[in-house]
């Protein structure tokens, strides 16, 4: 389930991310929130986002936000000075295909495919990508934690100018930050998650994750459902001899929910294309004492000078 080679330049990939904004967060946070809420929310993002309205990420963010951006992971600081689009012309935006999934009673996921026709700091934002954006209950009002986005392009198309899978995986697990338990926990399920996936192994796979799962890949193509996910991922498009989990971190919205982030990295070639590095992004369930795996999102990461 890692991605594959560096397609676009990590800049023009990672500020679609940007492609939120606006002015609205739900207020009615006694019940769950609805697609269509969720999906208001987003499309006020985007509003902001193209006015260039600035103070608007400081109520819509939830307070430990995270998400990646063109130099890598953000918090709320770093995210609100990217995502306000100073640099960036927005003609035009559109969103469909959207999913709602719950997560507790505190947090959701929607997932949709962005069409945006903006340049960023002077380059072409891609034109379509798949989007993650993970909302929760704060304040009481529902507030968005998580977003990433994967541009959708041709796996064919993709440059082979990827870095070796061994400079990208360098850095030391000893060398993370001390984690806590949810977090060393979600981790060591991703490490076998990868292991099973290098190894084609779709039992193991299946033993590990939710009854309903969802991925969005490098190349931002949908997986849907555990049979579609469990069919690629066991399937003989990728060659792979080692895999590598680094810089791990869990942001929990729950008890029994939360979100890891991380770098990761093969050896090998995925369609013909060598392994570059991603950044991924997994959120795990907690079902009685045992953490699974029920959606996640990779997107390119820059490449190891």
């Amino acid at each position: 389930m890692a991605g594959t080679a560096n397609f676009v330049s990590t800049s023009v990939a990672a500020v679609v991310f940007t492609a939120w904004a606006g002015n609205a967060v739900a207020d009615n946070a006694s019940a769950a929130p609805t697609q269509d809420a969720l999906l208001a929310l987003e499309k006020s993002a985007y509003e902001a986002w193209k006015s260039k309205d600035a103070k608007f990420w400081n109520t819509y963010l939830a307070d430990n936000f995270v998400g990646y951006g063109s130099s890598g992971k953000l918090d709320k600081a770093s995210a609100t000075a990217e995502y306000s689009g100073a640099d960036c012309e927005v003609k035009s935006y559109a969103l469909s295909d959207e999913q709602m999934k719950p997560l507790g009673s505190n947090a959701a996921l929607l997932t949709y495919k962005s069409t945006v026709d903006a340049t960023c700091g002077g380059q072409k934002v891609p034109a379509i990508s798949r989007v993650a954006a993970v909302y929760v209950r704060e304040g009481g009002k529902w507030k968005d934690v998580f977003h990433a986005e994967s541009a959708v392009v041709d796996p064919a198309a993709i440059s082979t100018n990827a870095v070796d899978a061994g400079e990208a995986s360098k850095t030391s697990e000893a060398a993370s930050t001390a984690r806590d338990g949810g977090t060393e926990a979600m981790l060591a399920v991703e490490k076998v998650v990868w292991e099973a996936w290098r190894a084609h192994d779709a039992k193991k796979i299946e033993a590990l994750t939710a009854r309903e799962i969802s991925f969005i890949n490098i190349f931002g193509m949908y997986l849907a459902t555990k049979a579609e996910a469990l069919k690629n991922w066991s399937g003989e498009g990728c060659d792979v001899t080692s895999v590598s989990v680094t810089d791990a971190a869990g942001t929990m919205l729950s008890p029994t929910v939360g979100i890891l982030t991380f770098k990761g990295a093969a050896d090998g070639t995925c369609y013909g294309q060598k392994v570059g590095p991603i950044w991924g992004t997994s959120i795990y369930v907690k079902h009685g004492d045992q953490w699974k795996w029920t959606f996640g999102i990779n997107v390119p990461a820059p490449l190891v000078h």
